[in-house]
């Protein structure tokens, strides 16, 4: 008897930030049907870099635009239609946001404060990355503040 053996499908995202008020901030997105709120992610085109796709659908579906983060952050699978996708997640802080933005009538748009986040993301794996990322980044703030004064 042979065994099945099943295609992952590689995805990349971003978890979109910003520092506000000594707080951060991710900005999240809702599904295409706005029963969720996830993060910017999507297929990774041929002869485009992981981090490189999750820049453009940074772009494509939340108007934002920054320096994408180049060290893979963690990565979460999920399935969807019968398939499973891998997702390769990255940082990216926010330099501008958007108005006009290709999905901007597709899809709603919030920043919250991390916790936040990590309540409303559905995937458990995600929230653990989300989770993983605040811990460092907050650390880093508290840091960057005591030594601004």
């Amino acid at each position: 008897m042979s065994r099945k053996i099943s295609k992952v499908f590689k995805q990349s995202g971003v978890i979109p930030y910003r520092v506000n008020n000594g707080k951060i901030e991710i900005l999240l997105i809702t599904s295409r049907n706005f029963q969720h709120w996830v993060i910017p992610k999507g297929d990774i085109p041929n002869g485009m870099s992981p981090p490189d796709s999750a820049a453009k659908e940074a772009w494509e579906e939340a108007g934002v635009i920054g320096q994408v983060d180049t060290n893979e952050l963690g990565s979460y699978k999920y399935r969807k239609g019968g398939k499973t996708y891998r997702v390769r997640m990255y940082l990216l802080p926010v330099e501008m946001l958007s108005e006009d933005y290709p999905e901007a009538t597709k899809r709603k748009r919030q920043w919250v404060e991390a916790a936040t986040a990590i309540r409303w993301v559905k995937f458990n794996s995600l929230k653990r990355i989300i989770k993983g990322f605040f811990q460092v980044k907050s650390h880093f703030c508290a840091f960057r503040d005591a030594n601004s004064v």
